[in-house]
């Protein structure tokens, strides 16, 4: 009986030890389930609050590209109205540029015709000097050439009565020759 009451007391003894086991596994397996459930809780509040600041910083990125993109559209209508103003000014002043060309065309084409009108009668007045010059000219090259054909002819009729001279000097001389020899001859015949 000491010895049922000894075995049963191991018994219960053991039993409790399992019991204490199995409670400390329990509290440990509630412990790592409570860990796990705070863990994924501080996740998914981790989460949320990275979630929030994205949507925050996609909030402030929306706001600033909405900025930019406005600021840019202005900069760019600025730009658009100013190239439209300067090229408007650069229009008239082509204009201005073209009526001024014009007013100097005109200018300039009243000049060349004064000054054609001006050479026209330069080169008129210079082909009358020319005409009477070649006239002139032309008299003074037949008066040279008349005296020149005056003095040749004379020249001439001087050489032919030199020549004329000499031959009459040469029959002479040769009928005198002649006569001296018949004289001789005669003189001989004596």
């Amino acid at each position: 009986l000491e010895r049922e009451k000894h075995q049963m007391q191991e018994q219960i003894t053991k039993l409790k030890k399992e019991e204490e086991v199995q409670i400390q596994k329990d509290r440990d397996i509630a412990r790592k389930l409570l860990e796990e459930v705070e863990d994924s809780n501080r996740e998914a509040l981790y989460s949320k609050k990275e979630k929030q600041i994205e949507e925050r910083k996609l909030d402030n990125d929306i706001l600033e590209y909405n900025r930019a993109k406005s600021k840019l559209e202005e900069e760019r209508e600025y730009e658009k109205k100013k190239l439209q103003e300067e090229k408007e000014k650069e229009v008239q002043k082509l204009r201005d540029l073209q009526e001024r060309a014009a007013d100097r065309q005109a200018e300039i084409d009243a000049l060349r015709a004064k000054r054609a009108f001006e050479e026209q009668e330069r080169r008129h007045r210079e082909n009358e000097r020319k005409e009477r010059q070649h006239k002139v000219q032309v008299m003074r090259d037949m008066e040279d050439a008349r005296q020149t054909q005056f003095k040749e002819r004379g020249v001439l009729l001087s050489e032919q009565a030199r020549q004329e001279r000499d031959e009459f000097s040469r029959i002479i001389k040769s009928q005198k020759e002649e006569a001296e020899k018949d004289r001789q001859v005669e003189e001989e015949k004596k």
